[in-house]
């Protein structure tokens, strides 16, 4: 069967659903989470995809979720926990791995919520991606106010990397060693990324060769946005690789992000993007999938608005699925609940594959549905 032919029985599978007031499924309770689910025999994320292929969620915690009127969610809220570990054979901290959380003074590192993640994983049999090692944003007061010379500099971040990397050592199956290096026209982000305005380009190389000695089993790779189809910032990546490549640094993988508005066309050429660093011997993921829709005001979603970000969450994993090296599928969070999406875009939300209330929303059974016929 071809992706089309999938893409359009679950379109249908999908405008029943809506036809008929399905929309979403039924909520997990905390009762049902401690009798280790719902009492139905459908199969799982997980358990829908094909071998090889990991379907993972960001791991919710830090960041804006400090802020916010809820304890930490990763330890404390139990039908959470129950269903990131049943649903998901991936997880990637959403920010527990971030300088600003992981590196909070200069000689002092917080591990203790992302070790949490990753014992987590291991007791539910899950691979880890961790997120991330060189990036312009989330870096700590310290830092970035911080008089170094490019010497310190440089130094600070050799030892961030060989004992963060180091650390996780042979319990992180990929990490997103640089995260956001171009801007929209593809060059690199000299003047608000402090990395590469203080100490260069040649930065980036020397990132990834000091985490492939701190783990070399660990694959390294290069995560953005608006990169989802060809245009002049993937094309700004695939120059860089293969430059990069060329001289010997040891970069594994290349992955879009996925954060998708139901404002804008979706990236067609999805797959056709991805090959093309598939042909230059790189793995390939994608790495933080939502799918945001216009609710100003607090609206709840219509039908119409469910369908299309049903749709959209499919196209994406359709793309990932197209391409041979394309083996993780991570969405950025599954439930609104905990969605980083209201708090940074305002009249937008609903953006992930379960309500508030972990009810299961069309886009999950797209995304199940599609999983179940790949294999």
């Amino acid at each position: 069967m071809s992706l089309r032919t999938l893409r359009s029985l679950v379109a249908v599978a999908v405008a029943t659903a809506v036809a008929t007031t399905a929309l979403v499924g039924p909520p997990v309770t905390a009762h049902e989470a401690r009798q280790g689910g719902p009492r139905h025999h459908a199969p799982t994320l997980r358990q829908a995809a094909p071998p090889g292929f990991v379907i993972g969620s960001a791991v919710a915690g830090g960041g804006h979720h400090v802020d916010q009127p809820y304890p930490d969610p990763f330890p404390n809220d139990r039908v959470y926990r129950h269903l990131l570990g049943k649903e998901f054979s991936s997880v990637s901290p959403e920010n527990q791995m971030k300088w600003e959380f992981i590196h909070p003074e200069r000689d002092t590192y917080r591990f203790g919520p992302a070790d949490a993640i990753v014992r987590f994983a291991r007791q539910h049999h899950q691979v880890v991606r961790g997120h991330t090692l060189l990036w312009h944003n989330q870096n700590p007061s310290w830092l970035t106010e911080g008089d170094f010379t490019a010497t310190e500099l440089r130094q600070i971040l050799r030892d961030h990397v060989f004992t963060v990397v180091g650390h996780y050592r042979g319990r992180i199956q990929q990490w997103d060693v640089a995260n956001e290096m171009l801007d929209g026209s593809g060059q690199l982000r000299t003047t608000d990324n402090l990395w590469l305005r203080e100490l260069g380009p040649g930065i980036i190389a020397d990132v990834f060769r000091w985490a492939h000695r701190a783990d070399p089993h660990a694959q390294l790779f290069f995560n953005d946005y608006g990169v989802e189809g060809v245009n002049a910032k993937s094309d700004g990546y695939l120059s860089l690789i293969s430059d990069l490549l060329a001289d010997g640094v040891p970069v594994d993988g290349f992955s879009v992000q996925g954060h998708l508005s139901t404002r804008y066309g979706f990236p067609d050429d999805l797959a056709a993007n991805l090959q093309r660093f598939a042909d230059l011997g790189l793995e390939t993921a994608v790495t933080e999938v939502d799918v945001r829709m216009d609710l100003p005001g607090g609206a709840e979603p219509t039908g119409a608005q469910l369908a299309q970000q049903a749709d959209y969450y499919q196209r994406m994993l359709e793309g990932c699925l197209a391409v041979d090296t394309c083996r993780s599928f991570t969405v950025w969070g599954f439930t609104d609940k905990y969605s980083w999406v209201p708090v940074f875009f305002p009249d937008e939300g609903a953006a992930t594959i379960m309500t508030g209330d972990f009810e299961r929303k069309p886009a999950y059974y797209a995304l199940r549905s599609t999983l179940a016929d790949a294999t």
